[in-house]
Formats: C-alpha cells, structure tokens, sequence
C-alpha cells in the first residue's frame, strides 16, 4: 500500500511542472501569445481550486481506493489528450489533468490518517520528497526526449508513465478496500469546518504558502535574467530549486516526533522563505544560496501544512474535508499570485516590490503557522 501511495504521489507533480520545460516549444509549434501559454500553467491551479472541495465527497460515496484510481485514470486521460495535436486538445487535457491531481492532492492525507495514524509526519514527509524527486526527474528528462526524435507531443505522453505504475501498484487495494463511509460521526460536520478558527489557520498557512512559492517558481527565471544572469544560468538554479523543495521531506519528519508542538518549526521555515525573498532582492549575486533557502523553507513548510491536516483533524472524513478546504483556497490564491506579480513589475519596472510582498506574505504565514502549530484538533461549530 505504501509504494501505492508514493507512486501516486510522483504523478501529482511531474505531470504538471514537466510541461514547464516545453512552454516554447509548444507556443513555437502552435503559434500561442504569451497569454494564452500562461493558461497552461493556470489551469491546473484553477482546477485544483474548484475540484478540491469535492474530493471527500467523491471518497465518501465510492471510497478511497476507488477515488485515488479514479484520480490516476484522469490523469492518463489528460495527458492522452494533451499529447494529440490539436491546440484546444492541449487546454482541455490540461485542464483534465488538473482535476486528477487535485482528488489525488485531496486524497492522500485522508488515506493517510485513516490506516497510518500514528505515522501521518513520515508518510507525509515520505511522499513530499517522492513528489520533488519526481518532478525533478521529469523535468530533467522531457527535453532531452523530444530533442531525441520524438518531439514535444512524444516527451509530453511520456509522461504518462508514472500514473501507469501508480495504477498498477495501486489496484490490490481494490480488493482489499474499506467501506466506502469514512465515517458516520463527522459527515454532517464538514461544512462546520469552514467556521473553525483552527481549520483557517491552517487553511492560509498552506495556502500562502503555495501563493509564494508559485509565484517564485513561475517568475524566477526572469527575476534572475532581470539581475544579469544567463538563461542556462537562470535555468540551472530554477532545477536547484525544486530539488531544495524535496529535501526537507528527508530531515522535517525526523524532526516533528521530537516536538511537543509544531509551532517554533513553522515560524522558523517561514521566516527561511522571507529572508530568501529579502536575499534575493538585495544580494541577487547569491541567488543560490537564496534559491536554495527559499526551497528548503518553502518545502518544509508545505511538509508542515500538509501534517497538520492529518494531526489536525480528528478522522480520515475530516482530513480529507480539511485537506479539501486548505488546497481549495490554497490553489486560488495561487491561480492569482503569478499574474498580479507579473503586473506589478510590468507597473514598476522592476522585481522589487514583488519580492517584498513574498516576504512580508512569508511573515504573515509566520504567524498563521505559530497558531497552526499548537497541538489541538479541529472542532466544527
């Protein structure tokens, strides 16, 4: 069940930020604006935005397993889709695959908490750095494949390797499946969420996170073009960067279980993602020892975000309904950070002001964290 769950967990990265690579060889191939290529990466965040907050509904009426299988078969899909060539088959898979990854997203917390209650930080901190590692890879490998004959719609269905041997490894556990109810006691209750201080605190602590680190990861290379670097040079600290974003799932779980609570942990890798903002804006020379900050910061703290849903909730029907709220507010608010950032720069001419707002929105997720991070659980009004 547990390489199910990790092999799962490399197709809800790669197959969205494997693309990113081959953004100009496909707006070359299909004559796209500058805009409409954006969308290619907005997509899935709105997606993830709508889909997330009906993830535990679906798991309550066919199950977990089922949905997480569900999940894996959109992902095929859409990239099948994707992979054909016709330009409104490129949206409509991207979009397809967006709605894969956000059950998946929504989903494994939930499963988590429901059969490894007592090993929700590993397994979480296990399949974050799967996911990075994933990602990494993929993103190393597409270009090289379609440089190697089989072009960018060949490198894109490549892709489509990872949800294969998730499917594979996962389909046992259809036999061996739960019942479909999560449970019976915290059903009605799931709307109640949505009114628990807790449940909000923990909501904008992943959600600010994944804000700012979209926002990075997205404009980065022109940030640092911007500052003088070379696009090979831009590019090789961009790879840096979300290796720094794996790592932490090797050193975070080993660090929670020590901890009476979670609360010096979560103030300390946010401050990690202000000051890179701050080191980048006035030290751009060390762009990778801030890259490096900022990854290992942002990482862990989407780490953290992602085991508070599980300690958090008090069953696998709440961590599932939490896990949909904070990623549905979470992906919204990252759906907008790119595009207003990169209007505030077209306004001023400069990356300055937003790499401010990255920090102080860092502090801010300080303080959301240090209330996320006490040790309690959610109690729906």
């Amino acid at each position: 069940m547990i390489a199910g769950l990790l092999m799962i967990a490399t197709t809800l990265r790669v197959t969205f930020t494997g693309a990113a690579p081959l953004l100009d060889a496909i707006r070359a191939d299909y004559g796209l604006t500058t805009a409409q290529t954006g969308m290619l990466t907005t997509l899935p965040l709105l997606a993830f935005a709508l889909v997330s907050p009906l993830a535990a509904s679906v798991a309550r009426r066919i199950g977990m397993e089922r949905s997480l299988l569900a999940a894996m078969l959109l992902i095929c899909a859409g990239i099948a889709l994707r992979s054909l060539p016709a330009a409104w088959l490129l949206f409509v898979g991207t979009a397809v695959i967006g709605c894969g990854i956000a059950l998946g997203n929504v989903l494994l917390p939930g499963i988590i908490k429901r059969d490894h209650p007592g090993h929700v930080a590993k397994l979480t901190g296990a399949y974050s750095l799967t996911m990075g590692a994933a990602a990494a890879l993929g993103s190393a490998l597409v270009v090289p494949l379609a440089a190697s004959g089989a072009g960018w719609h060949g490198a894109l269905l490549g892709l489509m390797l990872f949800p294969i041997m998730a499917i594979v490894l996962w389909l046992p556990q259809l036999r061996a499946s739960k019942p479909a109810h999560l449970t019976a006691s915290t059903v009605p209750h799931s709307r109640g969420l949505w009114r628990s201080p807790l449940a909000w605190q923990v909501t904008l602590f992943l959600g600010i996170n994944s804000l700012i680190y979209y926002v990075v990861i997205g404009w980065l290379p022109a940030i640092l073009l911007s500052y003088g670097y070379s696009e090979a040079g831009a590019g090789s600290v961009h790879g840096l960067l979300q290796l720094a974003t794996a790592a932490p799932g090797l050193l975070v779980p080993l660090v929670l279980h020590r901890l009476r609570d979670q609360r010096g942990i979560a103030v300390l890798v946010s401050l990690m993602c202000a000051v890179s903002a701050v080191g980048l804006w006035v030290l751009p020379q060390q762009a990778v020892i801030w890259t490096l900050m900022f990854g290992f910061g942002s990482g862990a703290t989407m780490i953290l975000g992602l085991t508070f849903i599980g300690l958090r909730a008090n069953s696998a029907h709440q961590a599932a309904a939490l896990s949909g709220m904070a990623q549905s507010v979470g992906y919204l608010l990252a759906a907008c950070g790119p595009p207003l950032m990169g209007k505030i720069h077209d306004a001023s001419g400069s990356w300055h002001i937003p790499l401010a707002a990255c920090a102080l929105l860092s502090v801010v997720m300080a303080a959301f964290g240090a209330l996320a991070g006490r040790d309690r659980e959610v109690t729906p009004r």
